[in-house]
């Protein structure tokens, strides 16, 4: 019978598609928001997501190097992703006063380097996290509408 549980639980983890998985980035960034507020580091709530998204089994990849080639050159280290949850979706975090239009561009093109379909900037400067809270979709894609989508137009 134990093995029924562990196959069920492995099932319904392995069904977690990215809305799933941004509803529960979401949720934890927001708990975060809320509990700790703005102030601190990058860093300090880069760490502080990372461990609350380990918490409920999702793989989590913290300043992962991404080579990238552009314009025919080869870089061993394009960029650094901030967070990568279940190599599916991209978590990008600021903590700063307001986003500027180029912080979406920004994760925009990160998607497109990894060839993710969905991210989520976060700032955790905002005064409110729906102010903070952006979602970021790579091209065109068959998606849940939300509120927090943000429509990429003029590409």
């Amino acid at each position: 019978m134990p093995s029924k549980q562990i196959c069920s639980h492995e099932a319904t983890k392995a069904r977690r598609d990215k809305e799933e998985l941004s509803k529960i980035i979401v949720d934890c960034a927001y708990r975060m928001h809320v509990e700790i507020g703005p102030g601190l580091l990058e860093s300090v709530y880069e760490a502080v997501l990372e461990k609350l998204l380990i918490e409920k089994n999702l793989k989590v990849s913290r300043q992962q190097t991404i080579p990238i080639t552009v314009m025919g050159l080869s870089l061993d280290e394009g960029f650094r992703a901030d967070l990568i949850v279940e190599d599916l979706l991209l978590v990008e975090l600021k903590s700063i006063e307001q986003l500027a239009p180029v912080h979406a561009k920004q994760v925009l093109t990160y998607l497109r380097l990894l060839n993710l379909p969905l991210g989520l900037l976060l700032n955790f400067g905002a005064s409110t996290f729906k102010e903070g809270c952006k979602r970021i979709v790579n091209g065109k894609q068959d998606f849940v509408s939300s509120c927090l989508r943000v429509n990429q137009k003029g590409k």
